[in-house]
């Protein structure tokens, strides 16, 4: 098992650093409230660890579970502490009522291009509502990125959680992903229900 950083202590930061320390990873919790973090980490439990918000991440995964719109200001903000390192992007760049996409691009490419060269960004995890993931059930988790050895390192990570990995593409694809997000929203609210999961059946 690995050390896994996430930045973030939000929902979907609780979501995969439970999921991760139930399966043996270990986890390191970065975030601007360093209050909320450390409750987290106690929430948690299974030695997850607070680290300093800005210092060079312990994993070789970073996951950056934010917000679309802080998203890019936290790759500034830690700047060439991100080098070499894996960064999974998580977010969906909705509208206020997510009825559509702010982004002509994807949060992904946006976020790949303010990291640092030797950073390698891979779109994921953005169709999977925190609560479904925290139930611990098998689910399809859907990726794309542009270095095939990330991409395998995320889908081993994710495998590792019981999450069958189905890569999409190169990180153009990000965008496809991330209107795939709107799409379970949008069925989520006309009458799916929040317990929605997206996955991939073949015949």
């Amino acid at each position: 098992m690995t050390t896994i950083s996430i930045i973030g202590s939000g929902n979907m930061a609780a979501a995969i650093g439970t999921r991760a320390a139930q399966h043996g990873h270990t986890v390191e919790l970065l975030s601007r409230n360093a209050a909320k973090a450390q409750a987290l980490a106690a929430q948690i439990g299974h030695g997850a660890t607070v680290g300093t918000f800005g210092a060079p991440p312990a994993g070789d995964i970073v996951i950056l579970a934010v917000l679309y719109s802080g998203a890019v200001d936290v790759i500034a903000k830690y700047g060439d502490a991100l080098a070499g390192k894996i960064l999974v992007d998580i977010s969906n760049p909705f509208n206020s009522d997510a009825s559509g996409l702010v982004t002509t691009s994807s949060a992904a490419q946006e976020i790949a291009a303010a990291a640092p060269e030797s950073a390698h960004v891979v779109k994921g995890l953005n169709t999977i509502f925190g609560q479904v993931l925290a139930k611990g059930t098998p689910l399809d988790a859907f990726i794309a990125g542009d270095s095939v050895a990330a991409k395998s390192s995320v889908a081993a990570f994710l495998e590792s959680l019981e999450l069958r990995t189905l890569d999409a593409g190169g990180l153009q694809a990000a965008s496809i992903l991330e209107s795939a997000g709107l799409l379970l929203v949008g069925l989520a609210s006309n009458g799916g229900g929040f317990d929605l999961a997206l996955g991939a059946e073949v015949h």
